[in-house]
């Protein structure tokens, strides 16, 4: 199966925010994201609206000819938005307002009452829902008897690693990361991972049969700025295939 790549947008619109006004605009990056070859495009609205806002997401939706993934928090105003803009997928994550990105993976064992019913009004509207998690038992378990079809595994903690040339902690967390795609897909959970990657790191995860979708974004934008959105988004591609086929061989 081809991986497939969803592309954040949400650190266009960080550099937008910086002086105001609407250049560069997140909708133009989606687009010229999609022309060079990725699957879907991802955006986190914010309780703070940081950098994605309301009608960003609007224009997505309504502009962009692939699936839109809406990144939120489990809140009533991010669900009655997920449910009037009909994203064709809602990645559920913690929000902290002081961070300055997700830190670490969703607590789903410990919130199982208040994301239940939130998770079943987005999948009868028809919007996949995935969480956003670690790859422990205990979380993926938990995803599964909320009836969410798809996880996210955060894969912080080990592209931290990788970038501290910490060899043990790598590899600890790139077990974890195995064990856990393992699991989550024997109990029929749609894969996906994302979080710090970059172009080796996300080479080395697409040799992962059981992940099928890997969400990417600050590396993306920070590496446009050298060599051009789609060039860095057209490498990453790359990347991900040359992963895959190894995956394959082994």
């Amino acid at each position: 199966m081809r991986l497939r790549l969803g592309v954040n947008i949400d650190h266009v619109a960080t550099i937008r925010n910086a002086r105001g006004g609407r250049h560069p605009d997140p909708v133009r990056a989606a687009k010229l994201a999609i022309a060079a070859g990725c699957d879907g495009i991802t955006a986190h609205l914010r309780e703070d609206r940081r950098h994605i806002r309301d009608d960003d997401i609007t224009r997505l939706k309504a502009e962009i000819d692939k699936p839109l993934n809406l990144e939120m928090a489990a809140t009533d105003e991010m669900l009655a938005i997920a449910l009037r803009t009909r994203p064709h997928a809602s990645c559920i994550v913690p929000e902290k307002r002081e961070e300055r990105t997700t830190e670490g993976g969703l607590d789903v064992a410990g919130q199982h009452n208040a994301l239940a019913p939130l998770i079943a009004k987005l999948s009868d509207a028809g919007i996949r829902v995935s969480l956003f998690i670690a790859a422990e038992q205990r979380q993926i378990e938990a995803a599964a008897k909320v009836r969410a079809p798809v996880i996210e595994i955060h894969t912080g903690a080990w592209c931290d690693a990788l970038a501290d040339g910490s060899r043990t902690d790598a590899e600890v967390e790139w077990q974890r990361i195995r064990d856990g795609a393992k699991l989550a897909a024997k109990m029929g959970l749609e894969v996906h991972a994302g979080h710090g990657l970059d172009y080796v790191s996300a080479e080395m995860i697409s040799s992962l049969p059981q992940i099928v979708e890997l969400n990417i974004g600050h590396f993306l934008v920070g590496e446009a700025v050298f060599e051009g959105l789609d060039n860095t988004i057209r490498r990453m591609r790359a990347a991900m295939d040359r992963g895959r086929a190894a995956g394959a061989h082994t």
